[in-house]
C-alpha cells in the first residue's frame, strides 16, 4: 500500500470527521431502535434505511481510525520549493491560477486543493519560484510558471 501523506489540517479535518460520525452512530442507533417499534421489519423502509446509513457510517469509521493510525503527517516546508501544504500560485497561459497541494486524501479540485499524487500535484512538488513546470494532461501538455509559494 502506498505511503498515506497528510498535511495537519487534513488530519485536524479527519479527527473533525470522527467526532462528528461517532455523534451520527448514536442518532443511527436510536432511528433504528425506532423502526424496530413500529413493528414488521421485512416491510420497513425506514429501519433498512437506517441499517443502510449505520454500514456506511462503521466503514467510514474503520476507514478514519484507520488513515490516522497509518498517515505520515508532512509539515509544509520554507516555501523555498513546493511541498504538501503549500499554495502555489501560477501563470497558465494568460491567467493566473492558486492551487494547495494536499494529501490524496485530502483532495478537493473544486476547491483548489489538487492531490501531491496526481499529475499537477506530483509535476509541482519541489519546484521553486521562477521555475516552468510541464505537466502533460489529456488535454495535452500545459505550461505553467510558478509565480509565489505560502
Amino acid at each position: 500500500m502506498a505511503e498515506l501523506l497528510l498535511s495537519p489540517e487534513g488530519v485536524e479535518k479527519l479527527k473533525k470527521e470522527l467526532l462528528e460520525r461517532k455523534e451520527l452512530r448514536r442518532a443511527i442507533a436510536d432511528r433504528i431502535a425506532e423502526a424496530k417499534e413500529l413493528g414488521d421489519l421485512s416491510e420497513n423502509a425506514e429501519y433498512h434505511q437506517a441499517r443502510d446509513d449505520q454500514g456506511y457510517n462503521e466503514g467510514r469509521l474503520m476507514e478514519i481510525e484507520q488513515m490516522l493510525k497509518e498517515a505520515k503527517i508532512v509539515n509544509k516546508n520554507d516555501n523555498s520549493s513546493i511541498s504538501i501544504g503549500s499554495t502555489v500560485k501560477l501563470k497558465l497561459d494568460d491567467s493566473e491560477v492558486t492551487y494547495t497541494i494536499a494529501g490524496a486524501t485530502e483532495a478537493d479540485p473544486a476547491a483548489g486543493l489538487i492531490s501531491c499524487e496526481s499529475p499537477l500535484g506530483t509535476a509541482f512538488i519541489g519546484k521553486s519560484v521562477g521555475d516552468e513546470v510541464q505537466v502533460e494532461t489529456p488535454a495535452g501538455i500545459l505550461s505553467y510558471k510558478v509565480l509565489s509559494i505560502k
